[in-house]
């Protein structure tokens, strides 16, 4: 696998496309949370990086069911690991979002080309990547206590549609 072995463009003015925000979905493992992000990608602007290893492939039918007629709309890439997905796309600021964090996502001023970093569904974001050096800050989304965390794409679209509209909601029709 390539650092993009999976790639599709968006129909929409590159421009605008430019100025979304990044979702990263590291290590996902269940097909319908990255078709649904696949949809939220599509209806945003946003491009979805998923870093291998998926817990799925591609062509799973779980997954074409979940991002249905969205899926040539999104622009999807899959890189090999961290490092892969970093030199390709250099992001300047990156957030990682997890239960353990101080600070409320909706503290945070959203700027366009944020990569909104999410972790694997049954664990989360593993200490050695919620630590690396070039992670901008962690967040967290608030819950009820007693609860383990909220659904991967319902997270992502939670935080993408806050940076939107802090955004102006830029490039919506």
């Amino acid at each position: 696998m390539t650092a993009s072995a999976t790639s599709r463009t968006p129909s929409c003015v590159s421009s605008i496309c430019a100025d979304v925000f990044d979702i990263v979905f590291y290590q996902p493992e269940i097909p319908p949370n990255t078709g649904n992000a696949m949809r939220l990608a599509a209806v945003t602007g946003c491009h979805l990086h998923l870093i291998a290893p998926l817990g799925f492939e591609m062509d799973d039918a779980r997954l074409r069911r979940a991002g249905m007629d969205y899926r040539d709309k999104a622009s999807v890439s899959v890189h090999d690991d961290l490092e892969s997905w970093r030199a390709v796309r250099r992001p300047v600021r990156v957030f990682a979002f997890t239960v353990d964090a101080e600070r409320l996502f909706t503290d945070v001023s959203y700027r366009p080309g944020d990569s909104l970093m999410f972790g694997p569904e049954s664990v989360g974001l593993p200490d050695d990547v919620k630590g690396m050096e070039w992670m901008t800050e962690r967040l967290r989304l608030p819950m009820r206590a007693g609860v383990r965390s909220l659904n991967l794409s319902n997270s992502a679209a939670v935080v993408v549609y806050e940076a939107w509209r802090q955004n102006d909601f830029a490039g919506s029709g």
